[in-house]
């Protein structure tokens, strides 16, 4: 789903309330509440809201959109994120790269680079950049998650340490308020901080769907980000938020 100036406003307004009803909702957008429901029904199917009785609000923050949704969900916005990496990204150079559509597609962008040695715990990952002849792709060990192909457990966190890498490109399902990187998945949680720890630099690939959405699990905060790479510019309170963590934003 690609939403119109219309549906990102509601999105936004919803996530300062956190519920509205939706004749609220119609009077603060100046829209008829029949368009709101139509909206919202849409949004709803998307996983980006969620009807509560009496109002509208958030989806849960314990469960993650299917990963065949998120696949097609904003894919413009990823492949224009993507393209916006790969251009900074240098030949022969190391890369970790975690579980994420998004970060799947930075894979096909690198697919013209030259000497990458690239650890990934994504096997879809693995798989695309297995097709540049001129790519040494080193797969991590685990458990491999059947919906993502996501690697996971102790032992992918055990594999990962053994690197130390100049970049580390990690997705992620949610920028809260306060500065913190959450997900949905405790173990792919693990994972992402072992390759932050082990990379040199650390590049986050969020579109702005990403701001403001619920997720259960800490994993990080931004200042242990140095590059964000998003397609909007964030909304104003996490705009002030990269800039005292001092975070370097791209936007593609």
């Amino acid at each position: 789903m690609i939403l119109n100036p219309r549906q990102r406003r509601l999105l936004e307004v919803v996530r300062q309330k956190v519920t509205m009803s939706v004749e609220e909702l119609a009077q603060q957008l100046g829209v008829t509440p029949q368009t709101v429901r139509r909206d919202v029904k849409q949004m709803e199917e998307a996983r980006l809201l969620a009807r509560y009785h009496g109002g509208v609000g958030l989806p849960s923050s314990v469960e993650n959109i299917d990963y065949s949704q998120r696949q097609v969900f904003n894919s413009e916005a990823k492949r224009r994120i993507a393209a916006a990496v790969a251009a900074q990204v240098p030949h022969g150079c190391s890369l970790l790269i975690n579980i994420g559509t998004t970060t799947e597609e930075v894979a096909r962008a690198l697919g013209r680079h030259t000497g990458l040695h690239v650890v990934t715990n994504n096997l879809n990952v693995a798989a695309i950049l297995a097709d540049n002849a001129a790519c040494e792709v080193i797969v991590a060990g685990g458990v491999v998650r059947g919906r993502d192909r996501g690697i996971v457990g102790e032992a992918t966190i055990d594999f990962i340490r053994q690197f130390k890498v100049d970049i580390g490109i990690i997705g992620i399902s949610s920028i809260d308020e306060d500065g913190s990187l959450r997900d949905f998945d405790a173990r792919e949680v693990k994972v992402a901080q072992a390759i932050i720890e082990q990379s040199r630099e650390v590049w986050l690939v969020a579109d702005q769907h990403k701001f403001g959405r619920k997720a259960l699990v800490r994993l990080a905060d931004l200042a242990q980000v140095d590059i964000l790479f998003t397609d909007a510019p964030p909304p104003p309170r996490f705009a002030e938020v990269l800039r005292e963590a001092g975070v370097k934003v791209v936007l593609a």
